[in-house]
């Protein structure tokens, strides 16, 4: 029997926030639960959830009320309305991150968030995800909740 190649290899924490970039951004479009959707990308894509996809899809749902009032304190001349669906995906991510997993320096959860924004957002996004996680980032210190 033939072992699938995609059982051994070990994909980057980068990758794996590309995909539970995927799994939220579809999240906000179906009312299924997230396994539901584990699943189905797993039945018609063969994309796999690893424990840190998971960890961000089901975080960012359970937590999704605080998640999106910490963003809207955050965001100087904006509402959150106004934001586009794939940057605010990727600012929940972020946010998800800074708050709960401890072991992900916030310089690297914005960074990384920035990152996803450049490839899969607008030009402009970029900055604007960077200056509303810095703004958020300036909060936690000043709190001591980081």
């Amino acid at each position: 029997m033939e072992k699938n190649p995609k059982e051994n290899k070990k994909i980057s924490r980068r990758e794996e926030r590309q995909t539970a970039l995927g799994f939220v951004f579809e999240r906000m479009f179906r009312d299924d639960t997230a396994e539901d959707v584990f699943a189905d990308a797993e039945n018609a894509r063969d994309t796999i959830a690893g424990d840190y996809v998971k960890t961000v899809v089901q975080g960012v749902e359970q937590h999704l009320e605080e998640i999106d009032r910490v963003i809207e304190a955050n965001l100087k001349g904006w509402k959150k309305n106004r934001i586009s669906k794939i940057s605010l995906t990727i600012l929940r991510i972020a946010v998800f991150e800074m708050l709960y997993i401890k072991d992900i320096p916030i310089g690297v959860s914005i960074n990384e968030a920035v990152e996803l924004a450049k490839n899969y957002a607008t030009d402009n996004d970029g900055s604007f995800v960077n200056g509303v996680l810095g703004s958020i980032a300036k909060s936690l210190e000043t709190s001591g909740d980081q």
